[in-house]
């Protein structure tokens, strides 16, 4: 399997990254990202989501599933 880009970060000017701040604020306890090209969820399998999960368990964290954008 041949990997694919992952999506990149968007990378923002102050006024940008105020823009994001004002935006997250506004909404009330969410985190946003900004990505320079969309990401989409990626469409798992049940057992995808439980590898997927048990990642999250074993190393204590959040993880979130994007489709690789060819």
């Amino acid at each position: 399997m041949t990997a694919l880009p992952k999506p990149a970060v968007a990378h923002l000017a102050p006024p940008e990254v105020a823009k994001v701040e004002a935006v997250e604020k506004a909404l009330g306890h969410v985190y946003v990202v900004a990505y320079e090209k969309p990401a989409a969820p990626a469409q798992l399998t049940p057992q995808q989501v439980q590898l997927l999960q048990q990642a999250e368990r074993d190393l204590g964290v959040c993880l979130v599933a994007y489709q690789a954008q060819a």
